[in-house]
């Protein structure tokens, strides 16, 4: 398991928007979705049902990136990390299936 290090240093605070899209298909799944979404509640606050945005440090980031890692079926689930902090391009990363688009210029919400 290789973790990008977009999170910044252990100092940088960051602005991230979290969302999730866990298949809840069967028993596991459901397990699955009730640990990811409480990981993002140690982080940060519901906005919309599989919406968080969480202000956290780079170690918070890395470490939370982490435990989500772990969490999800990579061939089922997809995590998406939209980071909007001013000091790094404003970037989006993926984990699990539907990788998404690559974005190389300015994102605007």
């Amino acid at each position: 398991m290789h973790i990008r290090h977009f999170c910044g240093n252990r100092g940088d605070i960051l602005l991230v928007l979290i969302t999730y899209d866990v298949n809840t298909e069967n028993e596991a799944g459901k397990s699955r979705l009730r640990k990811v979404a409480k990981q993002c509640v140690n982080y940060g606050v519901r906005v919309q049902n599989s919406v968080f945005e969480c202000i956290v440090d780079g170690a918070q980031c890395r470490m939370l990136k982490g435990k989500l890692q772990e969490i999800i079926d990579e061939e089922k689930d997809s995590i998406r990390i939209y980071y909007l902090n001013d000091k790094q391009k404003q970037k989006i990363e993926c984990l699990g299936v539907k990788k998404g688009i690559s974005v190389e210029n300015t994102l605007i919400f």
